[in-house]
Protein backbone atom coordinates (compact mmCIF):
# COMPACT_ATOMS: atom_id res chain seq x y z
CA UNK A 1 0.00 0.00 0.00
CA UNK A 2 2.89 2.41 0.86
CA UNK A 3 4.62 2.07 -1.99
CA UNK A 4 1.49 2.78 -4.36
CA UNK A 5 0.98 6.10 -2.04
CA UNK A 6 4.48 7.03 -2.52
CA UNK A 7 5.05 6.31 -6.18
CA UNK A 8 3.58 9.99 -7.13
CA UNK A 9 5.75 12.88 -9.08
CA UNK A 10 5.32 14.84 -5.65
CA UNK A 11 6.04 13.93 -2.33
CA UNK A 12 3.06 12.89 -0.65
CA UNK A 13 3.69 14.82 2.62
CA UNK A 14 5.90 17.48 1.45
CA UNK A 15 9.55 17.78 1.65
CA UNK A 16 9.41 20.40 4.91
CA UNK A 17 9.37 18.75 8.63
CA UNK A 18 6.71 18.23 10.66
CA UNK A 19 6.01 21.75 12.44
CA UNK A 20 5.93 19.71 15.41
CA UNK A 21 9.78 18.55 14.93
CA UNK A 22 10.53 22.15 13.91
CA UNK A 23 9.40 23.52 17.41
CA UNK A 24 11.08 21.41 19.03
CA UNK A 25 14.60 21.80 17.19
CA UNK A 26 16.42 23.83 20.34
CA UNK A 27 16.39 20.51 21.74
CA UNK A 28 18.38 18.74 18.63
CA UNK A 29 22.00 18.64 19.53
CA UNK A 30 24.50 18.26 16.79
CA UNK A 31 26.81 14.96 17.11
CA UNK A 32 23.78 13.47 18.78
CA UNK A 33 22.36 9.78 17.21
CA UNK A 34 18.73 9.66 16.45
CA UNK A 35 16.34 7.15 14.96
CA UNK A 36 13.57 8.06 13.25
CA UNK A 37 10.27 5.50 12.63
CA UNK A 38 8.62 5.19 9.61
CA UNK A 39 9.85 7.94 8.22
CA UNK A 40 8.21 7.88 5.02
CA UNK A 41 9.98 10.07 2.21
CA UNK A 42 12.51 11.65 4.53
CA UNK A 43 11.38 15.13 5.52
CA UNK A 44 11.70 14.82 9.13
CA UNK A 45 14.91 13.03 9.23
CA UNK A 46 16.57 15.01 6.28
CA UNK A 47 15.47 18.12 8.80
CA UNK A 48 17.71 16.31 11.69
CA UNK A 49 20.22 15.30 9.63
CA UNK A 50 20.62 19.53 8.18
CA UNK A 51 20.81 20.33 12.83
CA UNK A 52 23.84 18.02 12.45
CA UNK A 53 22.34 15.23 13.61
CA UNK A 54 23.74 11.76 13.03
CA UNK A 55 20.52 9.86 11.83
CA UNK A 56 19.24 6.42 11.01
CA UNK A 57 15.98 6.18 9.14
CA UNK A 58 13.73 3.27 8.17
CA UNK A 59 10.72 3.16 6.68
CA UNK A 60 8.66 -0.31 5.22
CA UNK A 61 8.22 1.09 1.41
CA UNK A 62 10.81 0.97 -0.74
CA UNK A 63 9.32 4.02 -2.97
CA UNK A 64 9.42 5.70 0.06
CA UNK A 65 13.16 5.18 0.99
CA UNK A 66 14.34 5.76 -2.69
CA UNK A 67 12.58 9.18 -2.32
CA UNK A 68 13.96 10.06 0.61
CA UNK A 69 18.02 9.72 -0.54
CA UNK A 70 16.73 12.01 -3.23
CA UNK A 71 15.95 14.51 -0.76
CA UNK A 72 18.86 14.24 1.22
CA UNK A 73 20.42 14.47 -1.73
CA UNK A 74 19.36 17.56 -2.86
CA UNK A 75 19.48 18.80 0.62
CA UNK A 76 23.59 17.88 0.41
CA UNK A 77 23.30 15.60 3.74
CA UNK A 78 23.83 12.39 5.05
CA UNK A 79 21.46 10.16 6.17
CA UNK A 80 21.36 5.93 7.13
CA UNK A 81 18.23 4.96 5.60
CA UNK A 82 17.37 1.26 5.72
CA UNK A 83 13.96 -0.52 4.48
CA UNK A 84 12.38 -2.45 6.91
CA UNK A 85 9.36 -2.95 9.13
CA UNK A 86 8.51 -1.01 12.41
CA UNK A 87 7.12 -4.44 13.81
CA UNK A 88 9.95 -6.66 13.21
CA UNK A 89 12.65 -3.71 14.07
CA UNK A 90 15.55 -4.38 16.22
CA UNK A 91 15.31 -1.94 19.21
CA UNK A 92 19.32 -2.30 19.91
CA UNK A 93 19.10 -1.41 23.75
CA UNK A 94 20.92 2.11 24.70
CA UNK A 95 21.84 2.85 20.82
CA UNK A 96 20.24 6.56 20.57
CA UNK A 97 19.73 9.91 22.05
CA UNK A 98 16.29 10.73 20.23
CA UNK A 99 13.78 8.51 18.83
CA UNK A 100 11.35 10.64 16.71
CA UNK A 101 8.06 9.31 15.41
CA UNK A 102 5.62 11.03 13.73
CA UNK A 103 2.38 10.41 12.09
CA UNK A 104 2.82 5.88 12.50
CA UNK A 105 -0.86 5.73 12.87
CA UNK A 106 -0.97 2.82 10.97
CA UNK A 107 0.11 0.53 14.03
CA UNK A 108 -3.36 -1.27 15.19
CA UNK A 109 -3.97 -1.28 19.14
CA UNK A 110 -2.23 -4.50 19.68
CA UNK A 111 1.38 -3.54 17.46
CA UNK A 112 1.43 0.00 19.42
CA UNK A 113 2.83 -1.67 22.50
CA UNK A 114 5.86 -3.91 21.44
CA UNK A 115 6.49 -0.67 19.39
CA UNK A 116 6.13 2.11 22.22
CA UNK A 117 8.36 -0.76 24.25
CA UNK A 118 10.97 -0.91 21.57
CA UNK A 119 11.14 3.08 21.50
CA UNK A 120 11.64 3.09 24.77
CA UNK A 121 14.59 0.28 25.21
CA UNK A 122 16.75 2.05 22.49
CA UNK A 123 17.14 5.15 23.92
CA UNK A 124 19.66 5.79 26.33
CA UNK A 125 19.64 7.13 29.39
CA UNK A 126 18.80 10.92 29.16
CA UNK A 127 17.77 10.21 25.75
CA UNK A 128 14.96 11.71 24.46
CA UNK A 129 11.24 10.67 22.52
CA UNK A 130 9.53 13.23 20.40
CA UNK A 131 6.45 11.94 19.33
CA UNK A 132 3.46 13.48 17.31
CA UNK A 133 0.28 12.30 15.99
CA UNK A 134 -3.30 12.17 15.87
CA UNK A 135 -6.12 11.99 18.22
CA UNK A 136 -9.71 10.14 17.52
CA UNK A 137 -11.09 13.38 16.94
CA UNK A 138 -9.18 13.34 13.51
CA UNK A 139 -11.03 10.66 11.52
CA UNK A 140 -14.21 13.23 11.51
CA UNK A 141 -11.72 15.52 10.41
CA UNK A 142 -10.76 13.74 7.31
CA UNK A 143 -7.77 16.17 6.58
CA UNK A 144 -5.19 13.02 7.03
CA UNK A 145 -4.37 9.63 8.70
CA UNK A 146 -6.82 6.44 8.39
CA UNK A 147 -9.95 6.05 9.40
CA UNK A 148 -9.95 4.27 12.22
CA UNK A 149 -10.24 6.26 15.79
CA UNK A 150 -8.84 3.41 17.28
CA UNK A 151 -5.08 3.95 15.91
CA UNK A 152 -4.84 7.15 17.27
CA UNK A 153 -3.46 8.50 20.30
CA UNK A 154 -4.75 9.89 23.75
CA UNK A 155 -2.86 11.47 26.04
CA UNK A 156 -4.43 8.23 28.82
CA UNK A 157 -2.68 5.87 26.28
CA UNK A 158 0.47 8.13 25.94
CA UNK A 159 0.27 8.58 29.73
CA UNK A 160 -0.07 4.31 30.07
CA UNK A 161 2.30 3.84 27.49
CA UNK A 162 5.28 5.89 28.59
CA UNK A 163 5.11 6.22 32.62
CA UNK A 164 8.51 5.20 33.12
CA UNK A 165 9.76 8.19 31.22
CA UNK A 166 10.11 11.52 32.42
CA UNK A 167 6.90 13.85 29.96
CA UNK A 168 8.35 16.92 29.35
CA UNK A 169 5.48 17.39 26.99
CA UNK A 170 1.81 16.09 26.92
CA UNK A 171 -0.48 17.84 25.03
CA UNK A 172 -4.01 18.07 22.81
CA UNK A 173 -4.69 20.47 20.22
CA UNK A 174 -5.73 21.47 17.16
CA UNK A 175 -4.26 23.20 14.54
CA UNK A 176 -4.09 23.66 10.66
CA UNK A 177 -1.12 21.85 8.87
CA UNK A 178 -0.10 21.56 5.08
CA UNK A 179 1.99 18.74 4.72
CA UNK A 180 1.44 18.08 0.76
CA UNK A 181 -1.60 16.29 -0.13
CA UNK A 182 -1.27 13.65 2.63
CA UNK A 183 -1.96 15.65 5.89
CA UNK A 184 -3.64 19.26 4.71
CA UNK A 185 -6.36 21.11 6.92
CA UNK A 186 -7.28 21.42 10.37
CA UNK A 187 -6.06 18.46 12.58
CA UNK A 188 -6.75 16.88 16.27
CA UNK A 189 -3.19 16.74 17.14
CA UNK A 190 -1.39 15.72 20.11
CA UNK A 191 2.14 15.61 20.82
CA UNK A 192 4.27 13.37 23.65
CA UNK A 193 8.73 15.11 24.41
CA UNK A 194 9.69 12.43 27.14
CA UNK A 195 12.91 11.67 28.75
CA UNK A 196 14.65 7.82 30.02
CA UNK A 197 15.72 8.11 32.83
Amino acid sequence: MWDERYSIDDYLFGTEPAAFLVAHAHQLEPGSRALVVADGEGRNSVFLAEQGVEVVAFDTSAVGVAKARKLADERGVEVDFRIADITTWEWTPDAYDLVVAVFIQFLTPQQQPSVFDGMQRTLRPGGRLLLHGYRPEQVALGTGGPPDPTHMYTEELLRDAFGAMDVERLASYDAVIEEGVGHNGTSALIDLVAVKP
